[in-house]
């Protein structure tokens, strides 16, 4: 036999769902949930194929992999030999506009367990293809804690670049972001249908992420003066010809950026 419903011990109503028009309206007498949708705000900019116009209400900003593993002078990158690249000043002028204008930022990382057991060999592969090289979740020379790990230093975010408290970490284990993680999830629940993509490497895993992201039926746009690769300039010109051509939308950020209107106070908070 089912338990009893009791009232409510509260007087206070309040909103299960951290984003705005989801989750529920619980009050002491009954629960709503009506999840209103909110007014769209467009926005058009210069892009290709052609000019594009989305809502601001279901966007969100996706950076990719701006971690001192991949950026900084004593990261796994350049132990390797590969040092990393990335417009930092720029990303994090972005995310402080876009922010401003109140789209979520998503800051999509590698994020390692304690173990990488869990990983195929045709990943594991990429970052180890010699027996002395350090791969992904093994210790460098001289540190404490495993590549990419969760947490750890290798995995930070990189010097330039602000994570403030209303933003969001997603911790992959992939090249794409969305095997293995709550990222579809978290998008999903904020009401996100349009992706705005930067960071690094831009034929890896901010392409692989984009190309996962449209199958599911995401709208994407590249940045591409937001994104950098340590391969060759004609890799990167390929990927940039094959998102504007097969599976979304490129565009620079200054063009963004001066189609983005203030969030009006009604939808503060």
């Amino acid at each position: 036999m089912a338990e009893p419903i009791h009232p409510s011990r509260t007087a206070e109503p309040f909103r299960l769902g951290a984003s705005p028009g989801q989750g529920w309206q619980v009050a002491p007498d009954r629960i709503s949930t009506l999840r209103p949708e909110p007014t769209p705000r467009p926005a058009s900019f210069a892009a290709r194929p052609r000019a594009v116009e989305i809502d601001l209400t279901r966007t969100a900003v996706i950076a990719v992999d701006l971690q001192n593993d991949f950026l900084h002078g004593e990261g796994w990158f350049a132990q390797a030999g590969r040092q990393g690249r990335a417009p930092i000043e720029r990303i994090d002028a972005f995310a402080r506009g876009c922010r401003s204008a109140g789209l979520p930022v998503v800051w999509l990382n590698w994020g390692l367990p304690g173990t990488a057991a869990h990983l195929p060999a045709s990943t594991l592969y990429r970052g180890k293809r010699e027996a002395d090289a350090i791969g992904y979740g093994e210790r460098p020379a001289g540190r404490d804690e495993g590549t990419l790990h969760a947490g750890s230093w290798g995995a930070a975010l990189a010097d330039g670049l602000t994570r403030e408290p209303e933003d969001h970490e997603v911790h992959k284990q992939r090249f794409s972001g969305f095997p293995d993680t709550h990222l579809d999830s978290l998008l999903r629940r904020m009401g996100v249908s349009t992706l705005l993509f930067c960071g690094i490497n831009t034929d890896r895993c901010v392409f692989e992420t984009l190309t996962d992201a449209a199958a599911l039926g995401y709208d994407c746009v590249l940045l591409s003066d937001l994104c950098a690769t340590v391969s060759p300039p004609a890799i990167e010109a390929a990927v940039v010809w094959l998102v504007e051509t097969l599976h979304g939308f490129v565009a620079e950020s200054p063009d963004l950026l001066a189609a983005l209107s203030p969030v009006p106070p009604a939808q503060e908070a």
